[in-house]
């Protein structure tokens, strides 16, 4: 095991810090030590011990801010933009996505159109076995249990999604906060940002039919902290 693998695990290894970790990365924002020692009940001296070891580690980050209350500048937490990976043994899981992407790009239209298959094709997929796992009868669902489920299989995903439904204008809304291919979309985007695109129309066709996902920005956008989508009219699947 080396030496960082080693330290990971040994910050990790404190289920409050573990906690901490967990609460951080489902904030939209920076977090103050304030807010963790409120959150988790410690005293702040603690909850900056906490963070400072975790800021060690590379799994957070920190930024001091001026508040415009005067005083000293406070420090800011958020998670930070390394990718924490452990496995025994070592696997390269991210040059084989590389490999794969770049192979397809080869192929220009063609390999894209394959991806956004698989993509819908994985999409449907997921919602399909989320309905059989826990046996539930989806086309007796209300459009808003329906977009509930959509939700959660967005989270069991680690999109961090946020869901909207509008009933009175039949649409949803859906932000996505984190890409689970952040380290490879800014080379492949247009191929990784379509199969994501055709793996929401996946999971919406299964519950509502045929219907279009319209994307409306990217992460890569300027300035843009997430990926936003609609869909709008829902009807139920025939």
């Amino acid at each position: 095991m080396d030496q960082n693998t080693l330290k990971i695990t040994n910050v990790l290894s404190d289920p409050t810090r573990f906690s901490i970790y967990q609460f951080i990365s489902k904030q939209r924002g920076d977090v103050t030590v304030q807010e963790i020692a409120d959150q988790f009940s410690i005293h702040p001296n603690v909850a900056r011990l906490h963070l400072t070891k975790l800021e060690d580690v590379q799994m957070i980050d920190s930024t001091t801010k001026k508040t415009g209350k005067g005083g000293r500048p406070s420090r800011f937490y958020r998670l930070s933009g390394e990718v924490i990976q452990l496995q025994f043994p070592f696997r390269d899981y991210q040059r084989l996505a590389n490999i794969a992407l770049q192979s397809l790009a080869d192929f220009g239209e063609a390999g894209r159109e394959a991806l956004e298959k698989i993509g819908f094709k994985y999409g449907r997929e997921s919602a399909e076995a989320y309905v059989q796992q826990f046996h539930i009868n989806h086309q007796k669902l209300s459009r808003a249990e329906k977009v509930k489920i959509i939700e959660q299989i967005a989270v069991n995903q680690g999109l961090d999604p946020e869901v909207q439904y509008d009933e009175k204008r039949n649409e949803i809304h859906l932000s996505i906060y984190n890409c689970t291919f952040k380290e490879l979309m800014f080379e492949h985007s247009l191929s990784l940002c379509s199969m994501h695109h055709q793996l929401f129309n996946g999971i919406f066709s299964f519950f509502f039919g045929e219907h279009t996902v319209k994307e409306n920005s990217r992460m890569t956008d300027p300035e843009a902290q997430a990926c936003l989508y609609s869909v709008i009219a829902l009807a139920d699947e025939s």
